[in-house]
């Protein structure tokens, strides 16, 4: 099992924001940057516009178990900041959807290797 840092720095999240390549999809958003390290390093940003604090940290309990389905066949050395769409419903939301959207997103930018579905 890889090791990914979590993004916790405010400089880390608007460096990213800043420098990092979008790609959207359907309620969730990566902004994703290479870098030089042989660890990849992950954040989840969700606006309190999105919903209470208990949808807002089950969506992002959701995530992060995404994430840690395919964090084996994540390439190395690369930031990811998965931003969620504040116009959905996130109560609505289920793990599912969250998996076939993460997957989709992550196919579309180009950073999985040896993944089947």
């Amino acid at each position: 099992m890889k090791k990914t840092i979590m993004l916790k720095k405010n400089y880390e999240f608007k460096n990213l924001f800043s420098k990092g390549k979008f790609y959207f999809g359907d309620f969730i958003h990566f902004y994703i940057k290479e870098t030089q390290l042989d660890i990849n390093r992950f954040g989840i940003a969700i606006s309190r516009k999105a919903g209470k604090a208990v949808d807002r940290n089950h969506i992002k309990r959701l995530i992060r178990e995404n994430y840690k389905l395919y964090e084996k066949n994540i390439k190395d050395g690369v930031d990811i900041l998965v931003v969620i769409n504040k116009n959905k419903n996130i109560k609505e939301i289920s793990f599912k959807q969250i998996e076939n959207n993460f997957y989709k997103t992550l196919k579309k930018a180009n950073l999985l290797i040896n993944y089947d579905c």
